[in-house]
This record gives C-alpha cells, sequence and structure tokens, in this order.
C-alpha cells in the first residue's frame, strides 16, 4: 500500500472499512451511517458495491441510514423508529426483487416505497400508500 489511511478518500476508506469487516466472512453486518460523508455518486457506487458483496458472501446486513431512498434502495425491510425513545414504530416490506440496479431507483415501485417509508415516518396509516395517492404535480 502506497498511501496511509489519512491519506485515501472517503470512498477508499469505506471500502477498506468494508473489506476490513467482511475479512472474517460475518454473517451479520452492522452499518451506521457508513456512506452519510460521501457524495451522491460515490454513494450510489458503495450502494452498489454493497449488493454485489452481500449477494457473492450471503452476509446479512443491519444498515442504519438517514436517507429513505437508500434505506429502500438497500432493503428487503426498512424498520422505522420513533426518536425518543427509539421504538419500531412501522416496518415496511421493500418488494423490489433481488436484483437492484440503476434502474431501480428511476422504477414507480421505487418510489411508492420512498412515499411509503416517508409517511410511516409523519406517523400517517401506511395502509393508504398505493392507488390512493394523488399524482405528483409541478406545483408541488
Amino acid at each position: 500500500a502506497e498511501h496511509r489511511p489519512w491519506q485515501l478518500s472517503g470512498g477508499m476508506q469505506q471500502r477498506v472499512a468494508i473489506a476490513r469487516a467482511l475479512a472474517t466472512s460475518p454473517q451479520l453486518l452492522l452499518m451506521d451511517e457508513p456512506f452519510g460523508a460521501l457524495d451522491e455518486m460515490t454513494r450510489e457506487h458503495m450502494q452498489a458495491e454493497l449488493l454485489r458483496i452481500c449477494a457473492e458472501t450471503g452476509t446479512s446486513v443491519v444498515f442504519v441510514t438517514h436517507s429513505i431512498p437508500e434505506a429502500v434502495y438497500l432493503s428487503d425491510r426498512v424498520v422505522v423508529m420513533s426518536p425518543r425513545p427509539g421504538r419500531i414504530t412501522h416496518v415496511v416490506d421493500v418488494e423490489l426483487g433481488t436484483r437492484r440496479d440503476l434502474d431501480t431507483r428511476e422504477d414507480a415501485a421505487f418510489f411508492k416505497k420512498i412515499t411509503e417509508v416517508r409517511e410511516a415516518l409523519r406517523g400517517l396509516d401506511v395502509d393508504l400508500v398505493g392507488d390512493d395517492l394523488p399524482p405528483a404535480t409541478a406545483d408541488r
């Protein structure tokens, strides 16, 4: 290695941290806001890498994030918690299939799940999500 850890970019530091965590072949990987400080393009690349690695290794991940699109894109299930005390308030099943790619982020089902999680965060009845949503307009 030609560089010291502090000389690496944020994305490269995250790659090293994930590689280090996966070196012991864990069944479960705990990640707390690992991509929060990355720019959007690097974040999306790291999300794709994480999905690829998990598919190849069979590793499960508990991923903490404040980004709703990130939670939906990376998850089979999004667990919504209350602020204080931290209690589970909703569990939203994300049924986008196992293969996720750039097209997933543009799919109507992806946006529907983002809305469902957002409404769960607001404490609204998530059963209302779906066909009952008003159409999107440019005025909003």
